[in-house]
């Protein structure tokens, strides 16, 4: 069977549900599919106590604020209640419980191929996000090792890990966040291993002015200020943390950014205190693992009981769009919207950069106000408008954006 739109929209998530309202404001009508049987559901598969990194004002779904009373960094609960709320809006239609296989061209449009159906449009936005497939390193006696071994996708509390030693594996703002949450719940032990020395960025800087709100002003800086601004507000925020562990990154945090997609460690003053006080311990990377225990690179051995593995995410948009040359390195799309991938397709919620979910929104109202151009007939003057990453990356610079 087959169904016609005017667009599909395929994830609802934050980026499928942003792209969806915005389209709706601008007067179209879209269909969001998505595999799971509730939205949000990468948000409702994460650990409890989750905050959002940045604040709520750089947070929320496009002219549709948070109520009055939300905290600065909203809860997982209460990011979850804000996306399901706006998904039920009158004129949003979702399609829950289809699994996409495959888009494929079909003539001057887009077919979305599910397992029941197929459905076309004119128009297609891909908002699977950056986190769909949890990804654990294949290390070495991997299979071999008898003690627990989880994704922190798979965390939900430090309840179990209760008087047990436990190897965080990743210094991002989960493996942080994770290690500081299980020392203070009473683990015994809390290692956390680190490969490439992070960036910090503190959730709230002097005077409780958000991280992010900061860091989204240095993002429209030449990217050399910027990271002589970050390194040195790092310094005072954290101090030198050498002799703890972790040393001082060789790049500077936004051409990390810019370059490796490798976003900063946003963390609260608590979780560096207890790296400081020695209550998580900062270990070099795994190079292997073992029936009893977990050899790190130089050579020494820990034996934890469980290994938490913040190793990150794939993006598993291969099976979707891999034939039609639009990803690049890292399985990323090679441009994001708002402009188009192909004409008539994009990609929404893949840019990483300080306030991404409120940069959605924005995202969302350019790609709607370009959809709608384009469904009146603009489609060719659009076309000449793809671009390559290069000029992608000059669009997204641009004060106020």
């Amino acid at each position: 069977m087959s169904t016609e739109h005017q667009v599909v929209v395929v994830g609802a998530g934050p980026a499928g549900i942003a792209s969806a309202l915005a389209l709706k404001d601008a007067g179209l009508s879209a269909v969001v599919v998505d595999q799971a049987d509730e939205v949000a559901a990468s948000w409702r598969s994460r650990y409890d106590s989750l905050r959002v990194n940045t604040w709520r004002r750089f947070s929320h779904l496009p002219g549709r604020p948070y109520p009055r009373g939300t905290p600065t960094f909203p809860s997982r609960e209460q990011v979850i209640e804000h996306l399901d709320r706006h998904s039920r809006e009158v004129g949003m239609e979702l399609r829950l419980g289809t699994r996409v296989e495959r888009i494929d061209r079909a003539g001057e449009g887009w077919v979305v191929e599910t397992g029941a159906d197929e459905l076309r449009a004119p128009q297609a936005i891909v908002a699977t996000g950056l986190d769909k497939t949890p990804v654990v390193p294949d290390w070495p006696g991997r299979e071999a090792f008898r003690g627990e071994l989880l994704h922190s996708a798979d965390y939900r509390n430090p309840a179990p890990f209760e008087g047990r030693s436990v190897l965080v594996v990743g210094p991002g703002s989960s493996g942080m966040e994770i290690a500081h949450e299980l020392t203070a719940a009473g683990a015994a032990t809390v290692w956390l291993a680190v490969r490439t020395p992070p960036h910090l960025l503190a959730r709230q800087g002097p005077g409780g002015v958000p991280g992010d709100l900061i860091a989204t002003g240095l993002w429209h800086l030449p990217t050399a200020v910027a990271d002589r601004i970050a390194a040195f507000a790092a310094r005072m925020d954290f101090g030198d943390l050498t002799e703890h562990g972790l040393a001082k990154p060789e790049t500077g945090v936004f051409a990390r950014v810019r370059n490796e997609g490798k976003v900063p460690a946003i963390v609260d003053a608590e979780v560096i205190e207890a790296i400081k006080a020695g209550r998580i311990a900062v270990v070099p990377a795994v190079a292997a693992l073992d029936a009893t225990g977990v050899e790190l690179a130089g050579g020494a051995r820990i034996e934890p009981d469980a290994v938490i593995c913040a190793t990150g995410y794939g993006r598993g948009l291969e099976p979707l769009v891999g034939h039609l040359g639009v990803l690049g390195e890292r399985g990323m799309p090679k441009v994001i919207a708002p402009l188009p991938a192909a004409p008539g397709l994009r990609f929404a919620g893949y840019l990483v950069r300080p306030g991404g979910l409120g940069y959605m929104g924005k995202q969302a109202r350019r790609s709607a106000r370009a959809i709608a151009r384009e469904l009146r007939g603009g489609r060719a003057a659009a076309s000449l408008r793809l671009a390559g990453p290069g000029m992608q990356l000059e669009t997204d610079r641009r004060p106020g954006s």
